[in-house]
């Protein structure tokens, strides 16, 4: 019991290397793959993987060097993302393993989700940043602890611009009985299944404004 526990811990925290893993390497193309959570933990420290996982059209990412961490702050094996599924994001540092959490998702859910409530694709995402050496904030109970965005492990997304120009925004759109609010918690819920937390305006007024994304060490989708 204790050996398969500490099996799991090692999986969950991307400790294991690809080539001891029990399970293939991630394909991004691949959004309902059996066994992803540890699939995209595998990522953490891997650059060689990273590269040949993060691949177009998927994703167009570049790597960027480490920073190497102090006070809890700093990031490792992170990269750009220019696009995600052709929408243009332009987001850095990331690490490889949110980045393609973050692929996958808008590959897999928000995509569809965009053709489905209106009929256009996504071709831009308008972020809040990435990496900021901060705690965690709006949680009295969390926040001597340091935030996600402080390792370059989250991205926090404020809206998203269809092809035809109409901009949808998690600040205005959320509420209410509209599409743009139906496309909003679709991708939102969509995004538990890639992320480990996937906060939003539901959550607390710190997230009024946008999506928080991780991939951290707790499970939380609110």
């Amino acid at each position: 019991m204790l050996l398969t526990g500490l099996s799991f811990a090692a999986l969950w925290m991307g400790l294991v290397p690809q080539r001891f893993s029990p399970f293939a390497p991630l394909n991004i193309s691949e959004p309902s793959a059996w066994f992803l959570d540890f699939r995209l933990a595998a990522l953490k420290q891997d650059r060689t993987l990273c590269a040949a996982v993060l691949r177009a059209p998927a994703i167009e990412a570049s790597a960027v060097e480490d920073q190497p961490y102090k006070d809890g702050c700093g990031w490792k094996n992170a990269v750009k993302i220019a696009t995600a599924a052709g929408a243009r994001i332009g987001a850095e540092p990331v690490t490889c393993e949110t980045a393609a959490a973050f692929a996958m998702w808008f590959n897999g859910a928000v995509q569809p989700a965009a053709m489905k409530h209106f009929g256009k694709r996504v071709r831009s995402i308008q972020h809040l940043g990435t990496y900021a050496c901060r705690n965690i904030v709006g949680n009295k109970l969390w926040q001597d602890f340091r935030s996600q965005h402080a390792t370059a492990n989250a991205i926090d997304i404020a809206s998203l611009t269809l092809d035809d120009g109409r901009t949808i925004s998690v600040k205005k759109d959320w509420s209410g009985a509209t599409e743009e609010s139906a496309f909003l918690r679709d991708i939102h819920a969509e995004a538990c299944h890639f992320f480990r937390v996937a906060l939003g305006p539901g959550y607390n007024a710190a997230h009024a404004d946008h999506f928080h994304l991780d991939r951290g060490f707790l499970k939380t989708c609110r």
